[in-house]
């Protein structure tokens, strides 16, 4: 049985070394799907390295760094005092869920319009980076459902979730301790049980300022060795791998 594998790469925008480690691991790599951070300082320089390349993009909504493409009075709950999203760390250590609905759907939006701006058309996928927080994740559902976009959920407990048309098993390992990508690509082609595997990857190069904004630093760089290793790819060929995109789904 042929297994279908999707490699989606995420923060596309975070830094300018993240967006050469990405562009990398497209234009010499496997990753097809590409999730784009539209409010940062790097993403027009990322956006202007990939958009010759015919891959799925998506909008990784992000609420946790630099500033909002709202109106910081608008959304009073996301900020801090000078306006800059709340870190990843203050939604980790917070125990309440301090996130608005009415006021995170206002900068969801903004986000998605911001990528539509970008690149003249909607997105392929739509999904969220890096906050645990259940109004963030209705936003994200009620803004897809508005637009009719194709949500892309996360699973925290390996439990298959409905993307498109397709039943996905989510697969994110980055923040693990030893974490070795080709390791976890290894299990997902293992499991070969008619059920796409989706595998997120944080693919990128280091500079100071993603070693000053991010806990994801190392893994970032190994996981662009792997997307890129000749030996994997031919592996992947070997094990019959059908390697989609999200327009596949």
């Amino acid at each position: 049985m042929t297994k279908k594998i999707l490699l989606r790469a995420d923060d596309l925008g975070y830094s300018e070394a993240v967006n050469y480690g990405i562009e990398k691991s497209i234009k010499d790599g496997l990753i097809r799907s590409l999730g784009v951070m539209v409010n940062m300082p790097a993403t027009k320089h990322g956006v202007d390295l990939i958009k010759s390349y015919d891959i799925a993009l998506g909008v990784h909504t992000n609420i946790c760094a630099e500033k909002p493409l709202t109106d910081p009075k608008l959304i009073p709950s996301l900020v801090d005092d000078n306006g800059y999203f709340k870190s990843s760390k203050v939604y980790r250590a917070s125990k309440e869920n301090f996130v608005v609905f009415d006021e995170v759907v206002i900068e969801i939006e903004a986000q998605y319009h911001k990528f539509v701006e970008l690149f003249g058309r909607k997105p392929d996928y739509f999904e969220g980076h890096a906050v645990a927080s259940q109004n963030f994740f209705k936003g994200l559902e009620y803004v897809a459902k508005k637009y009719d976009l194709k949500y892309s959920g996360i699973s925290f407990d390996s439990s298959p979730i409905t993307i498109g048309k397709s039943s996905v098993v989510f697969n994110m390992e980055s923040m693990s301790t030893d974490y070795n990508p080709y390791d976890m690509v290894k299990r997902m082609v293992a499991k070969n049980d008619g059920v796409v595997q989706l595998a997120v990857f944080h693919p990128g190069y280091l500079d100071d300022y993603i070693l000053s904004h991010s806990s994801l630093t190392l893994p970032r760089t190994k996981e662009v060795a792997v997307l890129t290793d000749e030996g994997f790819k031919r592996w992947l060929i070997q094990q019959e791998v059908d390697l989609i995109d999200y327009r596949d789904l």
